[in-house]
């Protein structure tokens, strides 16, 4: 990764909630929510590359999102997949490298292929690290990780056993931001954020704007991180 900013090597972790009822407030279907954002998606990866933000990992698709509407779900997958391939060329255009983490393997063949063809033509990227979790869940992250090391037959200590995660090669987020009021991780890189900055805003996903990610960037600067130390 390059280093052209004092801040190119933050990584911001962001649960994107708030779709449905964006949609709903507004008498619109829920899939109009999801629709707008990924036009958000599209702003704030744009706005990390403008600020130097070297890593970015998006919650798109939690192992609990099965539970919703079957109609929902198809719609995510199909919605993922033309993000995707619609997008490419502005990722390349500004460096961004694409990552994905979660139960791949679960997803939909169409949707696999596309992340597959979206990982080759993005390889190049060295400006930000753009995780996508998509069929994630934190403790099934942790479990596998687990059974890696009971099957590896050797003991592990933290860093050893970070190398086990879906994120082996990323480092911790920095900041984690949820969006639309929730004061809750829903499951999210569990193990990963033990001392990430928690930021908390009740703008609902396609309300959130780069002037607001920034002013979050901003606060962040600020907060003295001790780590456990005084």
């Amino acid at each position: 990764m390059e280093n052209n900013s004092p801040i190119s090597s933050i990584h911001v972790a962001i649960i994107m909630d708030g779709n449905g009822r964006w949609a709903e407030a507004r008498g619109l279907p829920r899939t109009e929510g999801h629709k707008v954002g990924v036009k958000v998606v599209r702003e704030i990866v744009e706005a990390s590359v403008e600020r130097g933000v070297g890593y970015l990992t998006l919650f798109a698709f939690s192992t609990e999102n099965w539970k919703r509407s079957k109609q929902e779900v198809n719609f995510l997958f199909s919605l993922f997949t033309d993000a995707v391939t619609e997008y490419i060329p502005d990722l390349k255009k500004n460096s961004v490298k694409l990552n994905f983490i979660g139960d791949l393997d679960g997803l939909p063949y169409f949707l696999r292929q596309s992340l597959s063809y979206a990982l080759n033509e993005t390889k190049a990227g060295n400006k930000l690290l753009l995780t996508i979790a998509i069929n994630y869940g934190g403790r099934r992250e942790i479990v596998d990780a687990v059974n890696k090391a009971i099957r590896s037959g050797t003991d592990v200590d933290e860093e050893s056993f970070k190398k086990l995660l879906y994120t082996k090669d990323i480092k911790d987020p920095d900041i984690l931001i949820r969006t639309s009021g929730e004061m809750r991780i829903s499951n999210f890189l569990l193990y990963q954020i033990a001392y990430t900055e928690l930021f908390f805003t009740k703008t609902l996903w396609p309300d959130f704007t780069k002037e607001e990610y920034f002013k979050i960037i901003d606060e962040f600067s600020k907060r003295e991180r001790r780590f456990g130390g005084v």
